[in-house]
């Protein structure tokens, strides 16, 4: 079993590569469609103009043109907490992507269940077809079981890597697979902290980029794992973890080594 096939993103039903891809980096448009064709179809956008990629946006509207809106699942991210700039962010947003409508609506950075009014302007954008699902992003690892069984979420967005393991206990564990929210999992390197040399003893390697992707790929609550690429070369090193699948145990022993090494620090 390998992650170059794609799964099932909770009970929204949309089928998704096992590599999202983050606007942030701001990697060239054919790295973004490069990845779109090997699979990786889950594209975050932010709905603020420093969360943009204007390459992303040319990919998006190359694929776009291409006639493949469908196989394209976009994720837009706004870190309003005011219920009329989340709404106002998400029309820029859309505007500027060249985008009708958002596949999700991601609500950043939340520590608590958002106010009412942002959820119910959040559902208001969904009944007027603008988003077919709801999102949500957190550090807080406690607080997704909490929604789980509210039907206003449909993505949950989660801190996890080798660092932070927290989420194997406090967040998976207590989610439904399939029938529950579909699990994106974010900061794998650790802020890259895991890819650091100056972090560790002088006689361990630091993890790679790839080798933090399939960490977080290879825990079965995960659907997909967030990735960043600066450059066509790097967006091709991460694609090669499409060809690997879970990690041994002598790999994972490393990695939770290596893990609690930096989490120390």
């Amino acid at each position: 079993m390998t992650f170059a096939e794609p799964v099932t993103l909770g009970r929204t039903g949309l089928r998704v590569g096992r590599l999202g891809i983050s606007s942030s980096y701001d990697a060239p448009a054919a790295a973004f469609e490069e990845a779109f064709e090997k699979g990786c179809n889950y594209f975050n956008w932010g709905s603020f103009i420093k969360g943009r990629s204007g390459q992303m946006r040319t990919a998006m509207r190359n694929i776009i043109r291409a006639g493949k809106r469908d196989q394209l699942v976009v994720g837009m991210l706004t870190y309003a907490h005011i219920a009329f700039l989340t709404d106002y962010f998400f029309h820029k947003g859309l505007k500027a992507a060249g985008l009708e409508y958002a596949d999700v609506l991601l609500l950043g950075w939340f520590p608590k269940r958002p106010p009412q009014k942002i959820i119910d302007g959040a559902l208001a954008l969904k009944e007027k077809g603008l988003v077919r699902f709801i999102g949500l992003t957190s550090h807080n690892r406690t607080l997704f079981p909490e929604l789980a069984n509210d039907k206003v979420f449909d993505v949950f967005h989660v801190r996890y890597n080798a660092a932070h393991r927290g989420a194997e206990t406090e967040t998976f564990p207590h989610l439904e697979k399939n029938t529950g929210p579909g699990i994106v999992s974010f900061t794998a390197t650790s802020w890259q902290r895991l890819l650091k040399p100056r972090k560790l003893p002088p006689d361990e390697r630091p993890l790679t980029a790839a080798e933090c992707y399939r960490f977080a790929l290879s825990h079965p609550a995960v659907d997909v794992c967030m990735m960043g690429a600066r450059n066509l070369d790097q967006m091709r090193a991460n694609l090669q973890v499409l060809e690997t699948g879970p990690l041994n145990d002598e790999e994972r022993e490393r990695i939770e080594r290596i893990g609690r090494i930096v989490y120390g620090k």
